[in-house]
């Protein structure tokens, strides 16, 4: 291997761990918020990638009608729960309308633009309004009520929801595979390296979402907000803040990073039905990296992952996916030993 195949190989794993670092912070932050393990975050950048592929065939993808179902049980629980605790006709309609009149917008919005043919930025940003309102619809149905659950039980709860979401995947955007066109098709020349344009995209974007998560956190009170809320849960719930809004919030800023990494990964490789779940648990490599805590350490790791899975496909491509998910076993043992703990009564 000389320099210019390591620079090229470099520069493959730089760009994967830049995505993977996207999905690495969701983790951790879903996980520091409300103490679930997500598994189905790659899910999310299944639906952005193949919704958007959907939209440039000028079809109504099927994320709309998942949309709007979840939109429709999210509302029959408002109402369940409205009449459950004596609440008033008018306060029930208004928590209705609170969870169903943006999925509706978006869906309606969705199903009239399909055939138009909009430009490619428009159809991205449309796809980004149709997934991200997934995350809070899906804690509200699924993790919502057993919030206060352990880490198991949330763990199991998250295996389930990814294995229905791969099946609707399966059902609403059938077995083959696409390939979204690039959002901007220069090449530049540095060195030995060839670098292109859907490349760029992938680093700015990375790299604008990782600087605006973190002003975000430090800068925005509904930020310190969650902060607190991953900090310590009583406590912040002791100063009024809310664990259940900030869980919805939490999902609602994962699916938005999901269905992105989906539009800036689509480009560079075929993505199927099932492709989130590989992608999701590289990411989530790199958060147990970061002990599931640390927004710098799942950054760092989701490099390393990216860099190893790269040079991994030159020296044993049939053993790089092997190599890159056994990787987290030293990760592991060396946490174990750091920080060992006893059994959990």
């Amino acid at each position: 291997m000389d320099f210019s195949i390591a620079s090229i190989l470099a520069l493959d794993g730089l760009t994967n761990g830049a995505v993977y670092a996207l999905l690495a912070l969701a983790t951790v932050l879903l996980f520091a918020v409300t103490r679930v393990i997500f598994i189905p975050q790659g899910e999310f950048v299944a639906f952005g990638a193949l919704t958007l592929a959907l939209l440039q065939a000028g079809k109504v993808p099927g994320t709309v009608w998942f949309l709007l179902a979840l939109a429709a049980a999210a509302a029959v629980s408002d109402v369940y729960n409205g009449i459950k605790h004596h609440q008033g006709a008018s306060r029930i309609a208004m928590a209705v309308l609170r969870t169903a009149a943006l999925p509706v917008v978006v869906s309606l919005i969705a199903i009239w633009a399909a055939p138009r043919g909009w430009p490619l930025a428009l159809q991205a940003l449309l796809t980004l309004a149709l997934v991200t309102p997934f995350g809070t619809l899906i804690y509200r149905l699924a993790y919502e009520s057993l919030a206060d659950a352990s880490v198991l039980v949330l763990l199991i709860v998250s295996v389930g929801v990814h294995f229905a979401l791969v099946g609707l995947g399966l059902f609403f955007f059938g077995a083959e595979g696409f390939r979204n066109p690039t959002f901007w098709d220069q090449r530049f020349t540095v060195g030995p390296l060839a670098l292109t344009g859907q490349t760029l995209i992938i680093f700015v974007a990375s790299v604008a979402l990782i600087v605006m998560l973190w002003l975000f956190f430090e800068r925005t009170l509904t930020g310190k907000a969650l902060r607190a809320t991953a900090v310590n849960r009583v406590g912040a719930r002791l100063m009024g803040i809310s664990s259940n809004s900030a869980g919805r919030l939490a999902f609602t800023m994962a699916a938005f990073i999901g269905a992105l990494s989906g539009l800036l990964i689509g480009p560079t490789t075929t993505i199927f039905y099932d492709s989130g779940f590989i992608i999701g648990l590289k990411g989530f490599v790199a958060a147990v990296f970061a002990g599931l805590s640390s927004y710098p350490l799942a950054l760092v790791g989701a490099l390393a992952v990216g860099l190893l899975e790269s040079f991994s496909s030159f020296w044993a491509s049939a053993f790089k996916e092997v190599i890159v998910f056994s990787s987290i076993l030293p990760v592991l043992l060396w946490r174990s030993l750091r920080d060992p703990h006893g059994d959990e009564h």
